[in-house]
């Protein structure tokens, strides 16, 4: 019974890359955080429909993919679902690219190698910054 319940408080989060490989040791290194991945997708249009439908809390978004980058996937997710938590990552890591991806909504960017501990804690502050949502009178 327990488990259950972890399991339904779970951070819920999608993983966003191009690369099969990225998403076989983010499965592994999230699991053991007792973080729940709810979707995957490999390139932005994936993303979009795989954010709409499962509606994460937290979206780790590769910028460079095919199809629709990073960047046009979360700008197309925030508008309508403005208040998932999209942290951006990528290979390059410049000024340029951090203030696109600000300015894109996201809430954060990690420059790709990355150690596991950074991605869990900085997946784990996001969420931390989600606001309650109101409820109906």
């Amino acid at each position: 019974m327990l488990q259950v319940y972890n399991t339904l408080m779970a951070l819920r989060l999608v993983v966003v890359d191009d690369a099969p490989f990225i998403h076989e040791i983010l499965r592994h290194l999230f699991s053991e955080a007792g973080i729940l991945i709810v979707g995957e997708a490999f390139d932005g249009d994936e993303a979009v429909r795989v954010v709409l439908k499962t509606q994460p809390d937290v979206v780790l978004m590769d910028i460079v993919m095919p199809r629709k980058s990073g960047l046009e996937a979360a700008k197309e997710i925030l508008k309508k679902l403005p208040d998932t938590r999209i942290i951006a990552c990528s290979t390059v890591n410049n000024e340029s690219m951090v203030m696109r991806v600000l300015e894109a909504g996201c809430v954060d960017f990690i420059t790709k190698p990355f150690s596991g501990q950074e991605l869990i804690q900085l997946v784990k502050n996001s969420s931390a910054r989600l606001q309650p949502k109101a409820s109906a009178p």
